[in-house]
């Protein structure tokens, strides 16, 4: 079986044995990966600490029937040691790992997908922004690659100019007074100015938000991610942020 190369960010590791750890990895071109990193738990372990969560690495790895195995990591980023001495970073970090793990198959969801992590963690590590928003501009672009864009101007379904102030996570985004349904949430035009920034990435509109818009964006953005992903992620209850004015319950249930 042949070797390859390809550039990684790990998403989780999970023991194997004594010594051993099978590291899961989103690659640039490979899509995602499973493999076994021999004798990385180890004290004497050349590369043990470079497959860690959240680092992201050069590796070489054996081609195997189930199992690839790791031959060489040269580290590219090292993450992990930044995010981790920051709670809110930390937890954030994990939402987009999970996520990651989610919307990407064995394809990988294309460059995309790993480009986006990639600098989201390496934002994170260098505390560019609150973690919040680097978690919610992150989870809003990762959906919007796998296909799931939502609108934050004309309406979702008739495509009617906007603003408008309903938003209704199962019909995409924000919707007209006359599609809205019954008891629909409504957004301030400063929250919604907010996540249509954290999709854009202008992070000025993003900083100068209120707490009251965060709060009320981070509820929106956690339900429409767990909405379209079918289940809940593990990792989000536990994300160090205020908590949303919008309960996501009440979005998740208004249509």
């Amino acid at each position: 079986m042949p070797t390859y190369r390809d550039e990684i960010v790990v998403l989780r590791t999970h023991k194997l044995g004594e010594a051993d750890r099978i590291v899961t990895m989103l690659s640039r071109n490979h899509g995602k990966i499973r493999a076994v990193a021999k004798g990385v738990r180890r004290t004497a372990s050349k590369f043990g600490a470079r497959l860690e969560p959240f680092m992201v690495a050069d590796v070489q790895l054996y081609a195997g029937r189930s199992l690839d195995i790791v031959q060489q990591a040269e580290s590219l980023g090292s993450y992990g040691a930044d995010i981790t001495a920051d709670y809110g970073s930390y937890t954030a970090a994990n939402v987009m790992v999970e996520t990651a793990d989610r919307v990407t198959g064995d394809d990988g969801g294309g460059v995309q997908q790993y480009l986006l992590l990639v600098g989201a963690l390496r934002s994170l590590a260098r505390a560019e922004h609150p973690p919040g928003l680097t978690l919610d501009s992150y989870l809003l672009r990762a959906l919007s690659i796998a296909g799931w864009a939502p609108t934050f101007g004309d309406c979702a379904v008739t495509g009617a100019p906007g603003p408008h102030s309903a938003f209704v996570v199962q019909l995409g985004g924000v919707v007209a007074d006359d599609v809205a349904p019954p008891g629909a949430p409504r957004v301030s035009d400063e929250t919604r100015e907010l996540l249509a920034a954290l999709l854009e990435g202008k992070w000025a509109v993003a900083e100068a938000s209120s707490e009251a818009a965060r709060a009320q964006a981070n509820g929106i953005v956690a339900a429409y991610t767990q909405f379209h992903l079918e289940r809940g992620l593990r990792s989000l209850p536990h994300v160090d942020r205020v908590d949303a004015r919008v309960p996501v319950s009440t979005i998740q249930d208004s249509a």
